[in-house]
C-alpha cells in the first residue's frame, strides 16, 4: 500500500492552514510544513517556498528540523535547469512505525506498518473477547512486542497504536459503550491500559469504522463518499461522507443491523427488539434458517460451503439476505448519496450472490440520479480492511500538526 492511498487522510484543507506561523504548541512551524510533504511527492526547497510563500531561509530551517526527526529525507535531485541541481525531500516512511490491532469476537490480527501504511509484518491468533479487557489487551501488547522484535524493531520505534473493537466506542475517550458481545468492557479505559505498557498515543474505534477507513484507502483513494457494509456475525456500516468518517453523537452511526425490516416481523434479535435486519440477514441468521430445513450445521461457515458447492437453497437464502440488506441500503443511498457501497465481512466470501440481491433492490427502488454513478462491489481490502484502517487511524493522529508538534518539543 503506497503513501498516495492514504495521504488524503490528513483531512485538513491545506489551503486553510497558515504555515507561516509557529506551531500550535510553540514549535517552529515545521509541523505545518510537514503536512505538505505527507503525500510522499518529492519537492525542493524552492518549490516549498513557492507553495507556502515563506522565505527560502525559513523553509531551510524547517526542512532541517524535520530531517533531524527523520520524518523526511532527501530523495534525489530535481532536474537541473542550469547550475547545480536542487535537492528534493519527501516523507521517510520508515522513520517510525505504528501498531494496528483488529480485535474480533474470536480472533485478532496485529500488524506493524510504516508511515505509508505498508504492512511490515502481521500475526493472527484466536482470542475470546468475552475474556475481558485486561486479558485481551495484555495478549495484544505481548503479541505486538513479539512482532516488533521479529522484524528488528523495538517499542521505541512505535509512534502510535490503532485498535478496532467489535462494539460501540466513544472515539474521543477510546472507551467501549455498552458493547453487547463484550462483557466487562463497558466504559473500560482502553487507551490508558495500553499506555501503561506502551507509552504512545492510543486510538480506538469500532471495527466497522476502521474497516471503512481501510477500504477507502486501499480500494477507493479518490472517493469521498463511501459506505462500507460488514456482513458477518453482525451487520453494520462505516460511513465516509465528504472525505470524513462520520461517527455520530454516541459513536454508533451506521448501526444498520438493528433497523427493522418487514420480512423480520416477530423474529427476535439479541438486541431485545424484533424484526431487525441482523436477525434475518447476518451469517448466523442465514445458517439458522437453512439448518431448520435440514441444510448445514447452523454455522456461517456451513453456509459458505453450501454456496461454494452450488446448493440452490443456500444460494437463494444468501441472495434473499442481500435483498433484505438492500431494503435498508436504499434509504442510505437516498440519505447519503454515496458513490461506492463496498460489502465486506466473513459473508463477503459469497459476495457475488449477496451483492446481487443488494443491487436488485437498490437499483429498482432508488432514484436513477442516485444510482447512475453508484458502484456496489465486494470489498477491495478484504480481510485486511480493519487492520489497515487501524493503521491509518494511528498514522493520521501521529502525523497531524499537533502530533508533529509533540515530537518537535
Amino acid at each position: 500500500m503506497s503513501v498516495a492511498l492514504w495521504a488524503k487522510w490528513p483531512v485538513r484543507d491545506l489551503s486553510m492552514v497558515d504555515i507561516s506561523r509557529g506551531s500550535t504548541l510553540g514549535g517552529s512551524g515545521a509541523s505545518e510544513l510537514f503536512q505538505l510533504l505527507r503525500d510522499g511527492l518529492p519537492r525542493t526547497r524552492t518549490e516549498l517556498a513557492a507553495t507556502t510563500g515563506l522565505a527560502r531561509s525559513t523553509i531551510a530551517l524547517r526542512v532541517d528540523e524535520l530531517m533531524s526527526l527523520g520524518l523526511i529525507s532527501p530523495v534525489g535531485d530535481a532536474q537541473s535547469t542550469g547550475g547545480r541541481p536542487s535537492s528534493q525531500f519527501a516523507l521517510n516512511p520508515s522513520a517510525r512505525f505504528v501498531l494496528a490491532a483488529d480485535l474480533g469476537a474470536t480472533h485478532a490480527t496485529i500488524a506493524v506498518t510504516n508511515l505509508s501504511g505498508t504492512i511490515v509484518g502481521e500475526m493472527t491468533g484466536p482470542i475470546n473477547i468475552a475474556d475481558g479487557p485486561e486479558t485481551v489487551l495484555t495478549w495484544m501488547v505481548d503479541t505486538g512486542r513479539a512482532l516488533l522484535e521479529q522484524h528488528g524493531l523495538s517499542t521505541a520505534d512505535v509512534i502510535a497504536i490503532g485498535i478496532g473493537l467489535p462494539g460501540p466506542v466513544e472515539h474521543s475517550t477510546g472507551r467501549p459503550i455498552n458493547p453487547p458481545i463484550m462483557p466487562g468492557w463497558d466504559q473500560f479505559d482502553v487507551p490508558e491500559f495500553v499506555r501503561q505498557h506502551l507509552e504512545v498515543p492510543v486510538l480506538v474505534d469500532n471495527d466497522v469504522n476502521i474497516m471503512a477507513l481501510g477500504e477507502q484507502a486501499f480500494g477507493w483513494p479518490q472517493t469521498d463518499n463511501l459506505l462500507f457494509v460488514k456482513v458477518a456475525t453482525g451487520i453494520g456500516a462505516g460511513v465516509i461522507s465528504g472525505g470524513r468518517l462520520l461517527r455520530g453523537a454516541q459513536g454508533i452511526a451506521g448501526d444498520i443491523g438493528h433497523v427493522r425490516i418487514p420480512r423480520g416481523e416477530g423474529v427476535a434479535c439479541h438486541c431485545g427488539n424484533r424484526g431487525c435486519l441482523e436477525a434475518m440477514a447476518s451469517g448466523p441468521a442465514i445458517a439458522r434458517a437453512l439448518a431448520e430445513t435440514g441444510l448445514g450445521d447452523g454455522t456461517a461457515s456451513s453456509v459458505i460451503a453450501l454456496v461454494k458447492h452450488g446448493n440452490i437453497e443456500a444460494i437463494q437464502a444468501v441472495r434473499q439476505a442481500g435483498r433484505d440488506l438492500g431494503e435498508i441500503l436504499t434509504a442510505c443511498v437516498s440519505l447519503m448519496n454515496p458513490s461506492v457501497i463496498a460489502v465486506g465481512g466473513s459473508m463477503a466470501v459469497v459476495g457475488d450472490h449477496l451483492i446481487a440481491g443488494v443491487r436488485e433492490v437498490i437499483y429498482a427502488r432508488s432514484m436513477p440520479l442516485a444510482t447512475s454513478r453508484l458502484t456496489i462491489a465486494q470489498s477491495s481490502a478484504g480481510v485486511n480492511a480493519a487492520v489497515l484502517g487501524a493503521s491509518i487511524l494511528a498514522i493520521h493522529h501521529a502525523l497531524s500538526p499537533e502530533g508533529i508538534d509533540r515530537m518537535v518539543l
